[in-house]
């Protein structure tokens, strides 16, 4: 009897920017290994913020993502200002809102146009999908502007924005800033009701299969910068309590930490969001969620592209709701002063939960730093994915069937554009 063997090593992922593998092996029509693993070098965050002052602390963690440094800033500012003995200002937790909206539509268009949508349009690129589909790569680098500019506008600059600051931002955008900005997001408004309905229309897989869904939950509006954590399992907590309950280790084989919820893996992210908020969805676009059919909560992992580009009708109606509203405030740049303590700060990152802790001294030093970011959060639930998936795919195609297949399942979960790009050189043998 010939055996047939099959080894895949794809030998570059990542934990936020850096990149990972993939290691698949079959033999005999059998999966006898897989291993998810991340390579990336350790790259010191945790440790260079310690002894810098907190305030230098949000434009140090920005530059951690270049895809979400807002969600890097916003969960920090969100643990440090903990300390703060004044609330925030209602017009900065406004704005906190609409930065975010920005990096939501920004990389989720990003997503779903130049990286998933050529595996279910057929094509290897996105610029080769761009040939025949010109008008949908079109539309999502309009959305991919329309949010850098959302960004720009309180934080300077698109790319690592630098406008944010401990009490509010460096300066209130002039009220002359806002109308121009208002007509293109409304102009924007049909275009994504049509991203969804375009999403909700595709081939996507039937692959039900049984996840944990976590997300942050806000009394009062669909989470994106603030809430508290809440499991489909029944759990809720607030970010002082994560550590009770999540657990990161390392792996033989990947340099970057792996997050467990009590030993399980879980999910997180667009569709995590929608499976737990949806009914705190604007009533606009719960018309859009009814239009697709979509029963929740879902248990199709493929079903986080619809959740995407709901999230994108969410994030450009948000922004408009704020944005008609807004007045320039008397006091742009408050300044409140920290106590010394430990504070903890979490938000939804657009590819999931992101968690921070600091330790401040009474110098307003930081003495220590965690950092669990969402990419490493769902590496477990990748892996289970990948695993359940090919063996259902079929373990007898051909190496580049299932390279694809692992591609896609993969890219799904937006890791990073690190991970979704330049992922997946194969190094097959056969014996």
């Amino acid at each position: 009897m010939t055996e047939r063997r099959i080894r895949i090593d794809v030998p570059a992922l990542t934990r936020v920017e850096g990149e990972g593998s993939l290691r698949l092996e079959v033999v005999n029509g059998q999966l006898v290994d897989l291993g998810l693993s991340i390579f990336e070098p350790p790259r010191y965050f945790e440790k260079f913020l310690e002894g810098r002052d907190a305030h230098e602390v949000v434009d140090i963690v920005a530059r951690i993502c270049g895809i979400c440094p807002i969600a890097y800033q916003v969960s920090a500012l969100n643990a440090l200002e903990s300390l703060a003995k004044d609330p925030l200002p209602h017009w900065v937790q406004k704005l906190r809102r609409l930065f975010y909206c920005g990096e939501w539509l920004q990389s989720h268009a990003l997503h779903i146009h130049l990286l998933a949508l050529p595996d279910f349009l057929g094509f290897d690129s996105a610029i080769a999908m761009a040939e025949q589909h010109p008008e949908t790569v079109r539309r999502g680098m309009q959305f991919q502007a329309l949010g850098n500019e959302l960004i720009r506008l309180l934080g300077g600059r698109s790319v690592h924005p630098v406008g944010a600051r401990i009490g509010g931002f460096h300066r209130a955008p002039e009220p002359e800033q806002i109308e121009p900005l208002l007509d293109k997001l409304r102009e924007a408004q049909p275009l994504a009701r049509d991203l969804t309905a375009f999403c909700a229309g595709l081939d996507l897989p039937d692959d039900p299969q049984d996840f944990i869904s976590i997300a942050l939950t806000h009394p009062d509006r669909y989470a994106i910068e603030s809430g508290r954590l809440i499991t489909s399992t029944g759990l809720k907590l607030g970010a002082e309590e994560f550590e009770q309950h999540f657990h990161e280790h390392h792996k033989p084989d990947s340099t970057a930490l792996w997050s467990d919820l009590n030993g399980e893996p879980y999910l997180t992210g667009p569709l995590a969001r929608l499976n737990i908020n949806h009914q705190q969805l604007p009533p606009v676009i719960q018309q859009s969620l009814k239009a697709t059919g979509l029963q929740l909560p879902s248990n199709n992992m493929f079903h986080s592209l619809i959740a995407r580009a709901l999230e994108i009708e969410l994030v450009i109606h948000e922004a408009i709701d704020i944005l008609q509203g807004y007045e320039y405030p008397a006091v742009p740049c408050p300044q409140p002063e920290l106590s010394a303590g430990v504070c903890f700060g979490m938000s939804e990152a657009p590819r999931g939960l992101l968690w921070h802790r600091y330790e401040v001294g009474p110098d307003q030093r930081i003495k220590a730093a965690r950092i669990v970011p969402p990419t490493s959060q769902n590496q477990a639930r990748i892996e289970a994915d990948l695993y359940r998936s090919l063996i259902a795919f079929g373990l007898n195609r051909d190496e580049e069937a299932l390279r694809l297949k692992a591609e896609q399942v993969i890219r799904n979960y937006d890791p990073c554009i690190s991970c979704a790009t330049h992922f997946l050189r194969l190094d097959m043998r056969r014996s």
